[in-house]
């Protein structure tokens, strides 16, 4: 069971967005997901934020753009 924070902002259609979904499933890792493609206020939120691509990973407040994996691992304390 995860300690972390972790938010996803997704969209529809986003084949990485669905490669960090299953990552942190296949983990155990607990995480809100925020689609940005039905969900106006969670658009807002990221550009808000400059962020103009998904996924958009929060874990504890760190970004991950796109599906990175070591990244993942490393803010998880996986590795």
């Amino acid at each position: 069971m995860s300690t972390h924070e972790v938010i996803v902002y997704s969209s529809n259609g986003c084949s990485y967005c669905d490669q960090v979904k299953t990552f942190l499933k296949e983990k155990e890792i607990e995480f809100e997901e925020r689609n940005a493609s039905n969900n106006k206020e969670y658009l807002d939120q990221l550009k808000e934020k400059k962020i103009f691509a998904t996924p958009a990973t929060f874990i504890d407040g760190k970004l991950v753009l796109g599906f990175q994996e070591k990244k993942l691992n490393k803010l998880l304390e996986l590795t």
